[in-house]
C-alpha cells in the first residue's frame, strides 16, 4: 500500500529546517492520550491520534505546525487514548487514517477517507518512509506495533501490550531508535489501591507491560546499532520516570550506549533524529532549540537526547 509523493502535503515548518533523518516526537503519551509524529522531511504521519482536536492543535502549534500539515494518521488500535481523536481529525482536516478494519469499526470511522491494512502489510507513504504494522497481544484490540523505515535508518514505535513474540522481536531487533511503553512498577500496582479484577487485566499476557518486562524485552533486542530509546505510557499512579528508566537499565546498561528518556503525558518536549548528532528541544513557548543534549539520565522526562553521536 502506498501513496505517491506527489500527494504530501509537505510544508516546511517556520525557522526550522525540516530533518531528512527519520525523527520520532511524542507529542504525549498516557492513558490521557497518545499521539507520535515520524517525520523523514518530506513526510509527517502521526501515529495515533488520542487527543481532542484543540489538544492536537496546540501540541503541534509547540513544534510550528498545523493538523492540516499532517499527511496520514496511522492508529495502533481503537482503544480511546490512542484512536479517540481519529475522528475529529478526520472531519475538520480531512487527514486520511490508516487502521485494521477492527479499528475503523469500532471507532465509527468514515470509510471513505481509511485505508484498511493488514498487519505485515508496509504502508509507504513516501519513497523514502514506510511503515509495517507488526502484530502484539492487548485484550480487546487488535493492536499493532509500528516499525518505521527510510533510507537505512529504522525506529520503532510499541504500545500496549502484555507480553511480545518472537515476530515482534525479529523486527525490533536492529532499529535504532526504539519507543516501547513501561507502563507500571510492579510493586506499586500490586500494593496501590486498584481492584484485584483490574490488577490481573494490566498485568496479563494482554495488558501492559511492567518496567520489569519493557527492560527484559529490550535485553533481547539492544544492541551497539541502538542509539535512542523513550519509555512511553507511565501510568500516573503505578510508576514514576525514576523506577521506569533505572529498572530498564538494569537489563541494559551493559548492551546500550545510547540515550533513554522518558515521555510524560504532557508532550512534546523533545525530538529525535536518527543519524544526526543535532537533537531538539522544544520548549513550552514553541521555540525549537536545536543542539542542546544534557547528560544521560539527566532528567526522568522531558528532554532531548544526543543521537548519532
Amino acid at each position: 500500500m502506498s501513496i505517491s509523493r506527489g500527494e504530501f502535503k509537505g510544508s516546511a515548518r517556520r525557522h526550522i529546517t525540516v530533518p531528512m533523518s527519520l525523527a520520532f516526537t511524542h507529542l504525549g503519551t498516557g492513558s490521557r492520550g497518545n499521539a507520535t509524529l515520524v517525520e523523514s522531511g518530506d513526510a509527517k504521519i502521526l501515529i495515533d491520534q488520542g487527543f481532542s482536536g484543540k489538544q492536537l492543535e496546540k501540541r503541534l502549534a509547540r513544534m510550528e505546525i498545523r493538523p492540516d500539515e499532517i499527511d496520514a494518521i496511522v492508529l495502533t488500535h481503537h482503544h480511546g487514548d490512542h484512536g479517540g481523536g481519529a475522528g475529529i481529525s478526520q472531519r475538520r482536516w480531512d487527514i486520511p487514517i490508516f487502521c485494521n478494519d477492527r479499528t475503523a469499526s469500532a471507532l465509527n470511522l468514515d470509510l471513505r477517507g481509511v485505508q484498511l491494512f493488514e498487519s505485515l502489510e508496509a504502508l509507504e507513504f513516501a519513497d523514502d518512509l514506510a511503515l509495517l504494522p507488526v502484530p502484539v497481544p492487548h485484550s480487546g484490540a487488535d493492536n499493532v506495533a509500528f516499525i518505521a523505515s527510510h533510507r537505512g535508518e529504522r525506529g520503532a514505535v510499541i504500545t500496549d501490550l502484555g507480553s511480545w513474540t518472537d515476530e515482534l522481536v525479529n523486527h525490533v531487533s536492529g532499529c535504532q531508535h526504539i519507543s516501547i511503553e513501561a507502563n507500571y512498577d510492579h510493586s506499586r500496582l500490586w500494593n496501590g489501591p486498584y481492584p484485584n479484577t483490574l490488577k490481573d487485566r494490566i498485568s496479563s499476557r494482554g495488558g501492559h507491560l511492567s518496567n520489569d518486562q519493557t527492560g527484559q524485552f529490550l535485553s533481547k533486542v539492544v544492541d551497539k546499532n541502538t542509539r535512542s530509546l523513550v519509555l512511553t505510557h507511565l501510568s500516573e499512579k503505578n510508576n514514576a520516570p525514576h523506577l521506569a528508566e533505572s529498572t530498564v537499565l538494569y537489563h541494559v546498561d551493559d548492551l546500550f550506549e545510547g540515550d533513554i528518556r522518558v515521555s510524560l503525558q504532557d508532550g512534546p518536549e523533545f525530538t529525535h533524529h536518527i543519524g544526526q548528532t543535532e537533537s531538539e528541544r522544544i520548549s513550552r513557548e514553541g521555540i525549537t532549540l536545536r543542539g542542546w543534549a544534557p547528560e544521560r539520565g539527566g532528567n526522568g522526562g522531558g528532554v532531548v537526547a544526543r543521537v548519532g553521536s
